[in-house]
């Protein structure tokens, strides 16, 4: 096989795309020079490859500047309604080369550093992943202000800076070990301090009733300190901005510490109040009820809503009383996105602001308040369900806790009204709880403080409304929505897949980029041979790629020819990364058991971090290294099977991975998964699913056909039947033998010789307390993917079905996704218009 062309072979080949003019690459040069000596200080005799890194994120930045301040001159004269996405997880990646081809000059910057002896995909490599966030919520918030930016609409993103992301995963001995992720030790070209926007943010104290009303007295004050970053759109000179907040101390000290003499400990003092914006907290779908977490929470909603009110009343246009600012007309120039229950005390703090600080009526404040947030829920696991106990609320934030009370005593007289007399109803619909310790429902607040509530795939907004929140559906029913999620076209395919960016470019030119539904003409030439052939060589220049990184950081030699398979995602139970390793185990035992029979080779790849405190998920992650370890050596195996472990799975990597995939694993219990986003990544760049009819899988098998990707398992209402009769799953481990002989290896020490009941724990999981029933689809999982193997021996027809899964992308484009929020819930559209570029005359 002919090895890979790089990427700079492939963008000399190319002629630079219709995106803009061809920068100047001698300016380029000059530029990097100008900031490798005045801005690094170094010359070409001293640098680093991260000082050459730095010198070009500077010079991309630069072209992102005159932009970034175009277009926020360009919002102040138009005033529109403006977006604000609140999250408290932002899994941004890196932004250099995303940057680039957004603004259009990546193929100037390449030819510039090869002109200089440098190689661009070296530099690209010394880049820190922006890791603040978890998984999906958090990824998905990065493709929606890709796409706010790319769409044209006056949105900002508003999070933490937190100075350690999502932990560094070393897998050790085959274990999980965490190590901090210290993404800013080397300083954050794109960011730019605000600290002339710095805001205080108050916690603790007491509440007072004064003759003007509630006043929130005592309190404890940190600032809070913005860092811009800098959101381009493709190809419209549009630049958004993402604001993370940094937690600083107050500058004064403690007159008593110096009275006491002990200066140095009113200044070490000042840390504590900094440690809010430390740490990102690793936990995906489960909630850890910690006062540091609850101050994060509260920290970016304070300062974000202050934020929001004081541009609001700066704003040029609009009927502004120069000597009461009119709320009225607050919902009509703002829209707040909550991005889960994280950010749900903006809430409270609006109605805070609103009553206690601007004087408005509470009824009046409830109303704007209402029409102006919106909130998106992302998961059905009740583990994962903020509930904060009301002690702590007091303490730490008393005048919400009144606010929150008082909100509920009003929500329950409306239910009252509705229901009289049904006190059950009246339980199950407070916002407060009261069994056991007393708790406030993070997801109730939500609901009641919103005009709009989305799940994020129309399975789960249905689930959603029949389970989960179905009272809140039967007294609202307005208000429920769905929004399918989606993923930027622009990193997840046009950056991270170029060979396949360019086939598609050459059929059907580049209006896929921005509008992502037109690669259904790609569907005329699902079987057209020559068209196969191109996608074929694609896929296995990056298989090539991707095998030749796993021998040199794993030490793994793969089969490229072989069936690429992959899982990567967070490790959690209900995306059954277990049931994946029983298939493993079961292709091992028919391999020893018939050495010679035919077999299509597969590379299972399965990476992925559990939550720190999460010690099935460890476990887990344990088994697959200990089953790779056996598979992998066994000479009677060779080059059949193999099985890899992908340490410290994050954005980077997808990049890498999801372009070189043949088979995409979404095996989740039905009824478990909200959407998932990583199915479309894969679907997109031409991988096939096996998956059940869970989160957005459902959607995908509707857009491509139920022929073109491996449905398998129990449906939601198979589930619910199932667990309702009673799951034994005894039953299912005694019907089948080749089941039982895997859970034995399991159990019996098989694959930990050393010691033998190292896995006994998850054999016990599985046949006694497996809420996720695996061993009931087992059978089901086994027979697809024997059939996945008998399609992957038929290539014609095996890219025939991936060309229908490209083409049928176009629905899980984040562009489509956002359209649809600022349509049905932000009352916002999309504005294609170009703006101006800094060399051309404003508007």
């Amino acid at each position: 096989m002919a090895a890979p062309q790089s990427d700079h072979e492939r963008r000399k080949q190319i002629s630079v795309r219709g995106i803009a003019e061809l920068e100047d690459v001698n300016q380029i040069k000059k530029t990097f020079n100008r900031h490798l000596h005045y801005t690094l200080v170094k010359d070409r005799n001293v640098s680093t490859l991260r000082d050459y890194y730095f010198a070009l994120a500077h010079t991309v930045r630069d072209h992102l500047v005159g932009r970034w301040i175009r277009t926020q001159q360009h919002y102040y004269e138009k005033d529109p309604k403006r977006v604000y996405y609140l999250s408290l997880e932002y899994y941004m990646g890196r932004s250099l080369s995303n940057t680039m081809i957004n603004v259009g000059i990546q193929s100037s910057c390449d030819e510039a550093l090869y002109q200089l002896g440098l190689d661009i995909e070296e530099l690209e490599d010394i880049e820190e992943d922006a890791g603040l966030g978890n998984g999906g919520l958090g990824r998905l918030a990065a493709c929606f202000l890709d796409s706010m930016a790319t769409l044209g609409m006056a949105a900002y993103g508003y999070g933490i800076r937190y100075e350690y992301g999502i932990f560094a995963q070393k897998i050790i001995n085959g274990e999980q070990q965490e190590e901090p992720d210290d993404w800013l030790r080397f300083g954050n070209p794109w960011e730019k301090a605000r600290p002339e926007y710095m805001l205080p943010v108050n916690f603790y104290g007491r509440v007072e009733d004064t003759p003007q009303g509630k006043k929130w007295v005592d309190t404890q004050v940190v600032f809070a300190l913005p860092y811009d970053n800098p959101i381009p759109g493709y190809n419209n000179n549009v630049v958004n901005t993402l604001r993370l907040w940094s937690a600083k101390s107050p500058v004064q000290f403690d007159l008593k510490f110096f009275n006491d003499g002990d200066y140095i400990q009113a200044v070490l003092d000042r840390n504590l109040a900094e440690n809010i914006s430390r740490v990102l907290y690793p936990n995906d779908n489960f909630f850890e009820g910690k006062e540091l977490r609850l101050k994060q929470e509260y920290f970016m909603v304070a300062a974000t809503l202050q934020d929001i009110i004081r541009r609001f009343k700066a704003a040029k246009f609009g009927k502004r009383d120069p000597v009461r600012t009119n709320f009225d007309l607050f919902p009509d120039k703002v829209a707040i996105q909550l991005n889960d229950t994280h950010p749900s005390l903006a809430i409270p703090e609006l109605m805070r602001i609103l009553v206690d600080i601007e004087g408005l009526s509470w009824e009046k404040a409830w109303d704007v308040t209402v029409k102006t947030c919106a909130y998106t829920n992302h998961t059905v696991l009740p583990e994962a369900l903020e509930r904060w106990p009301t002690s702590m609320l007091e303490s730490i934030l008393p005048r919400h806790m009144q606010i929150i009370y008082h909100i509920n005593h009003l929500h329950l007289e409306q239910v009252l009204k509705k229901w009289p007399g049904d006190m059950d109803k009246m339980r199950r619909l407070s916002l407060i709880e009261e069994d056991g310790e007393k708790r406030v429902n993070m997801a109730n607040l939500s609901i009641v403080g919103s005009h709009a509530v989305n799940g994020v795939a129309r399975i789960h907004s249905e689930i959603i409304k029949r389970d989960i929140f179905r009272d809140f559906y039967e007294l609202t029913p307005e208000k429920f929505q769905n929004k399918t999620n989606g993923i930027t076209p622009r990193r997840w395919l046009l950056m991270c897949n170029p060979g396949l960016a360019d086939l598609i470019s050459d059929k059907i030119g580049e209006d896929w980029i921005v509008h992502l539904d037109q690669l259904q003409q790609l569907k005329q030439w699902a079987k057209d041979a020559n068209f196969q052939r191109a996608v074929m060589q694609v896929k296995q220049e990056n298989k090539l790629k991707l095998a030749q990184m796993l021998e040199k950081d794993y030490g793994v030699k793969v089969n490229p020819s072989s069936l690429f398979d992959i899982q990567v995602k967070r490790l959690h139970e209900y995306k059954r990364q277990l049931l994946n390793c029983l298939h493993i185990i079961t292709l091992y035992n028919r391999i020893k058991k018939n050495p010679n029979a035919k077999i299509v080779a597969r590379t299972i790849m399965i990476g992925g971090k559990a939550a720190p405190g999460y010690y099935t998920a460890k476990k887990i992650i344990k088994l697959i290294n200990s089953v790779a370890n056996v598979v992998n050596n066994d000479p009677i195996v060779g080059d059949k099977l193999k099985v890899i472990y992908l340490e410290n799975y994050r954005v980077t990597l997808a990049e890498k991975i999801i372009p070189a995939a043949d088979l995409s694993e979404q095996i989740s219990t039905a009824g478990t998964e909200a959407s998932g986003t990583g199915n479309m990544k894969f679907m997109l760049n031409g991988a096939l699913t096996i998956g059940t009819l869970d989160g957005a899988n459902v959607e995908m098998a509707e857009e491509m056909g139920n022929e073109n990707i491996f449905i398998f398992g129990m449906t939601v209402d198979e589930v619910e039947a199932l667990q309702k009769k009673g799951y034994n799953a005894y039953d299912y481990y005694n019907a089948n033998p080749e089941l039982k002989q895997v859970i034995d290896q399991i159990q019996n020490g098989f694959f930990s010789p050393g010691n033998p009941d190292e896995f006994k724990d998850l054999a016990d999981i599985l046949l006694k307390w497996d809420r996720f029933l695996s061993l009931a689809d087992y059978d089901a999982y086994i027979k697809a993917q024997d059939e996945v193997s008998r399609v992957y021996e038929n290539q014609c027809k095996w890219l025939e079905m991936a060309i229908h899964n490209i083409a049928s992308s176009g629905k899980f484009s984040s562009d489509r996704t956002i359209i649809d929020y600022g349509r049905e819930i932000w009352g916002v559209e999309p504005n294609y218009n170009k703006l101006p570029a800094p060399h051309e005359p404003r508007e």
